[in-house]
């Protein structure tokens, strides 16, 4: 499970830290690679591979001809690159990536379980903030799903 925000930076080539407790959770599993991609919010997510083989496989299953379903997986699927943590605990960002996310210099890891998000910092506190409305609407969806 990724947990915890963690910041960063990325260089000029696009390589950036992946916090050591994500570097566990990829080890615990025998992995040395993730799966990157665009989300619909301006970040990046990251998935472990056996994560992203079961979303695939969720995503297979639903209809393909459903503009939602059709507009996901031009988005996340096809955005999708696997990659490789150096020995130094790195990864390389792909600049189409980079530029969905619009990754300058300072970045942040956000854990969200299944996955991890990347985002330019400067985007995630601009995300970040909510309002009271939007938390008391939050509130409310989140009773309505059960939690």
């Amino acid at each position: 499970m990724f947990r915890g925000r963690y910041e960063h930076t990325i260089d000029a080539k696009g390589r950036t830290s992946l916090p050591a407790r994500y570097r566990d959770v990829l080890s615990s599993i025998g992995e040395r690679r993730i799966i990157l991609t665009s989300a619909l919010d301006p970040c990046l997510v990251a998935y472990t591979a056996p994560e992203w083989n079961a979303f695939e496989e969720r995503l297979a299953k639903l209809p393909q001809f459903d503009r939602a379903v059709q507009k996901l997986k031009r988005i996340y699927v096809s955005g999708a690159v696997e990659c490789d943590v150096d020995d130094s605990g790195r990864i390389l960002v792909p600049p189409t990536l980079r530029d969905h996310a619009a990754l300058k210099k300072d970045v942040l890891w956000a854990g969200s379980g299944k996955y991890a998000e990347l985002w330019d910092v400067q985007a995630w506190k601009a995300n970040f903030e909510t309002t009271d409305d939007e938390r008391g609407q939050i509130a409310s969806r989140l009773a309505e799903l059960g939690l």
